[in-house]
């Protein structure tokens, strides 16, 4: 389904009824990186969730039009789209990579509406050269590199050490998916502008601190947004879990799916429960 913005139709896939989580892919993918990831949480659990998913603009099926400009602009067809989807509502958001950067930009301007959010390797420092990354390790696996045949070096970049058939294959369908089908020159504009791709504001200082359940999900070994940047933001968010997964890239969520996915669930039972009592059983299916 398309939601309609403007003159933009946003490409949308809305999955159940409930309470609202909305999904922020990164840039230059789609909303196949949160459905894959994020999905198979959802399916093992018993409560009834809204899981908005969408397209941002220039990327995957959603139009890149002139008017937006900046991630500025991206906040706002955000908001817009979860007013649309969910008036009224309170919702939680879950962001990965560059959509982790926009969520943060959601809570600074509408932190009464937020009641929760997950960030996936997410974007703090938007400037390149001032990041503070880890020093880099990478396993490659010959048999899978020549079985590729040069078909894309980008998977050895973001897997650290599961470079295995089935961690290919999830690269495949979820994230080098997404490339290609948006609009290169609508994301070239805003991502190699320093000025349009940083938020106008900083993240981390927000007018109080953010109360809702948080979690913030890192890999030890991402060479593109590191760990320790995210760590900074870390005292505005007062009831986060922070998480830096060992022998994992930015693609963590793949690369250490079980681990991951525990974690999800985790930060799902404190949104049900406000963080008291036991949180381990709460929700989940029956085996």
């Amino acid at each position: 389904m398309d939601c309609r913005i403007r003159d933009l139709d946003v490409y949308t896939d809305v999955r159940g009824e409930g309470v609202p989580v909305v999904m922020v892919h990164g840039m230059g993918v789609d909303h196949r990186v949160m459905t894959g990831c994020m999905e198979p949480v959802f399916e093992a659990r018993d409560e009834a969730w809204k899981r908005i998913y969408f397209d941002l603009p220039g990327m995957g099926r959603t139009g890149g039009p002139d008017w937006i400009r900046c991630s500025d602009d991206m906040v706002d067809v955000i908001l817009q789209l979860v007013d649309q989807l969910s008036p009224g509502e309170q919702f939680r958001l879950v962001g990965e990579s560059y959509g982790g950067y926009l969520p943060q930009g959601i809570v600074h301007q509408r932190p009464d509406d937020v009641s929760g959010m997950l960030l996936i390797g997410p974007l703090v420092e938007p400037d390149d050269d001032k990041r503070d990354l880890p020093d880099g390790i990478s396993f490659r696996s010959l048999e899978l590199e020549e079985s590729l045949e040069g078909e894309d070096d980008w998977f050895f970049d973001l897997f650290v050490t599961d470079q295995i058939e089935r961690t290919w294959i999830r690269f495949r369908d979820e994230m080098l998916a997404g490339f290609g089908a948006g609009d290169d020159v609508f994301q070239r504009r805003i991502r190699e502008d320093p000025d349009a791709y940083a938020l106008s504001y900083a993240v981390g200082d927000l007018a109080q601190p953010f109360r809702g359940p948080s979690l913030i999900v890192t890999g030890r070994q991402d060479q593109l947004v590191g760990y320790r940047d995210p760590w900074s933001i870390l005292e505005s968010y007062p009831r986060c879990t922070f998480a830096v997964l060992d022998m994992a890239g930015h693609a963590m969520q793949i690369e250490r799916d079980r681990l991951f996915g525990a974690l999800v669930h985790e930060w799902l039972d404190r949104l049900l429960d406000g963080g008291c009592g036991s949180v381990c059983a709460i929700g989940r299916k029956e085996p």
